[in-house]
């Protein structure tokens, strides 16, 4: 088992194909996802599941009597290629009051299936192949191989030790031959938010060399201790050259649903429907109409679901610190990502060690870098308290 990463091309052979079969390949260049891998392991082995991050506990009601209702309406066959007009008028109604930022229905929004097709979407969409796409790191491990599927050059550029930015060392990743950044604000798996002097230090950058921002924004309503969420797009300047994803998954618990969708100005939101209509056709359509409902919840329910995650976090931190973890609490998202130089073992070993001694599974961290990653393991607290309870429970023989 290894981490999600670009790797060196082997050339393999087998008996039941004909080596003609077997020519290099873009798929040849990365592995499998290690987060689903480890979920595998936990059910093999009758683990504790934070690894993946789905929720164990149900999405709102609402959205459930929604589906149901599509679905008994007949709602079961293709809506518009780039997404039900009544879905997009609602993220446009959101967007607008949420992020400060105006996208036409028509013209500027692009309904996916979910944030993961919204992302290669658009990398399709804007990349030529060899140019440069600047990934910073630790990265949610679809990046990488995302940037290659696109036939980019991915350009890693870290955080430093507490997930700020260098910013000599970010200027100078920057080239003639940079066409995009891919952001993501809160971050998977570190829990960072990007700040808006943050983000204005990048905004100015992609404006200096001419560079679209391809920001993954899913986790925007999920943030602590008083932190706002700041869309780079909707800084001056940028709204033109950035390409905003979100997505139903994680705000309202509908992970397997796979409803998400792309901002951008009406050239852009072009070539990403293109692309997006040969990819997928379209998202599931009574899904997209349950979601249209979830946007029209009230702002109550934003306020609870933070404050849930707030307290799950807790529960789960002190866990972790209780076993001998080295963390933090995280700014925004559903993870903790931990430091486990002090339990003589790489990410991946530990990993198997975690799942087969006590019964917990996390990701490990090399699964996020293009290169290291071995001290580290994300663990997610998107379950029920008495999920994550069980699993300090387990944890705490480690200690």
């Amino acid at each position: 088992m290894t981490g999600t990463r670009v790797k060196t091309p082997k050339t393999s052979t087998t008996r039941s194909i004909p080596a003609r079969a077997l020519q290099a390949s873009r798929a040849d260049v990365f592995t499998e996802s290690v987060i689903r891998e480890m979920t595998r392991l936990a059910l093999k082995h009758g683990a504790v599941n934070l690894a993946q991050g789905f929720p164990d506990f149900p999405c709102p009601e609402e959205l459930k009597t929604a589906a149901c209702e599509a679905v008994n309406a007949d709602v079961n066959q293709y809506a518009i290629t780039w997404g039900s007009k009544e879905l997009r008028e609602e993220i446009a109604k959101r967007v607008k009051t949420y992020n400060g930022m105006d996208f036409h229905p028509e013209t500027g929004i692009t309904v996916t299936c979910g944030s993961t097709e919204a992302m290669l979407a658009s990398l399709l969409a804007v990349i030529s192949p060899g140019e440069e796409v600047i990934v910073p790191e630790p990265f949610y491990e679809n990046y990488g191989p995302d940037t290659v599927l696109s036939g980019a050059v991915p350009h890693y550029v870290s955080l430093a030790d507490d997930f700020s930015i260098n910013e000599e060392a970010w200027k100078n990743a920057f080239s003639r031959t940079t066409k995009a950044i891919i952001l993501n604000t809160p971050n998977n798996p570190t829990g960072k938010v990007f700040s808006k002097k943050e983000l204005s230090f990048i905004a100015d950058l992609c404006v200096d060399h001419n560079v679209i921002a391809i920001t993954d924004e899913i986790y925007e309503h999920i943030l602590y201790d008083g932190r706002k969420h700041v869309s780079i797009g909707s800084l001056d300047g940028m709204q033109d050259r950035t390409i905003t994803i979100g997505s139903f998954s994680k705000t309202y618990s509908v992970t397997g649903w796979r409803v998400g969708y792309t901002l951008a100005d009406p050239d852009l939101t072009a070539r990403i429907r293109k692309i997006h209509d040969f990819l997928t056709v379209g998202a599931p359509a009574p899904l997209q109409q349950a979601c249209a409902a979830a946007l029209r919840l009230p702002e109550s329910y934003y306020k609870e679901l933070a404050a849930e995650y707030d307290r799950k976090r807790k529960i789960l931190y002190k866990g972790l610190r209780d076993a001998g973890f080295a963390c933090e609490l995280p700014q925004g998202a559903y993870y903790i990502f931990t430091d486990i130089a002090g339990f003589e073992k790489n990410d991946v070993e530990f990993a198997r060690h975690l799942i087969e001694t006590a019964g917990v599974a996390a990701v490990p961290g090399s699964s996020f870098y293009h290169e290291g990653g071995e001290t580290k393991l994300r663990f997610t607290f998107s379950k029920r308290d008495e999920t994550l309870e069980e699993a300090c429970r387990r944890m705490k023989q480690l200690a």
